[in-house]
């Protein structure tokens, strides 16, 4: 049986919050909810009524990152040769993995668990079909897969507020230089 629909009002609603959380996230120590209704232009009802709690708003938040990213593989390889659209996949890492930062310092284990399960998968698949691609190509080195390059961009996470433009898409600059292949 499908979900039922969302009235225009409340999906516009809904997705504001969303969009409104995620900045947020990506930008303050805090996530406070308050805040982010004020933000939306929502009252505190409306949103819990969307997301009854904080950890079911940053999963939301975080979901939907995990959905953009892996559609962007494709969309990327179609626009671009295969070692430009894997570096501009990893420049999108670098967003998502901001997000991630903050969503898993302002959630419990078992939530934290329930998202890594989430998006470890699906983006494994994107990144492969971005490698795949570039072995293809004869851009990327053969000798490279999907859970290597996942182990390298982990760090992301791990990145401090203050220390992010400096040093988040530079590191991923260093290791897009290591995937390449050399002649």
């Amino acid at each position: 049986m499908n979900a039922p629909r969302r009235r225009a009002d409340a999906a516009e609603n809904r997705a504001r919050i969303i969009q409104v959380a995620r900045e947020v996230v990506a930008s303050a120590d805090e996530v406070r909810l308050n805040e982010i209704a004020k933000r939306a232009g929502v009252g505190q009802g409306t949103l819990y009524r969307h997301f009854p709690t904080r950890e079911d708003l940053l999963a939301e938040v975080y979901r939907q990152d995990v959905d953009e990213l892996v559609a962007a593989a494709p969309k990327l390889l179609a626009e671009h040769d295969p070692i430009t659209a894997l570096a501009r996949w990893l420049d999108r890492v670098a967003d998502y993995a901001e997000v991630k930062r903050g969503v898993f310092a302002a959630v419990e284990v078992g939530v934290w668990q329930d998202l890594s399960a989430h998006s470890l998968g699906p983006i494994g698949d994107a990144l492969t079909t971005l490698l795949d691609a570039g072995k293809a190509a004869g851009t990327v080195r053969p000798n490279v897969d999907a859970r290597d390059v996942i182990l390298l961009i982990g760090y992301l996470t791990r990145l401090e507020q203050g220390e992010w433009d400096a040093r988040a898409r530079h590191l991923l600059d260093i290791v897009l230089d290591g995937l390449r292949r050399r002649r």
